[in-house]
């Protein structure tokens, strides 16, 4: 019985951290032990801590989130909208490393 509650787990694990963010900002922080992540927009500091240090196998320092607004564009003549995006920067412990490139 309690394996299936760990897999229960696993698998909202891997939709809290659906995948990471590799622009030239996040890139510079993780030169401080920072990884940035894009999140669902219900998802709180505290799943996604446990969601990366269970499926990465690291110590979390701390999380911070920002949610994005989604911008008003034109595409020929036509005008859309982007959705809104959550953004999660974790923080990690003195020596903890993550390898984004790797994937899950």
């Amino acid at each position: 019985m309690a394996k299936t509650k760990k897999a229960e787990a696993q698998e909202w694990m891997y939709d809290i951290i659906s995948q990471p963010l590799v622009t030239e900002k996040s890139t510079l922080g993780s030169q401080h032990g920072q990884v940035t992540f894009r999140v669902p927009p219900t998802a709180t500091k505290p799943q996604i801590k446990l969601a990366v240090e269970t499926l990465f196998e690291v110590k979390v320092k701390g999380v911070n989130t920002l949610v994005t607004k989604g911008k008003t564009k034109r595409f020929k003549g036509i005008t859309g909208r982007r959705s809104n995006v959550k953004k999660a920067v974790v923080t990690l412990e003195e020596g903890q490393t993550i390898d984004v490139g790797a994937g899950l």
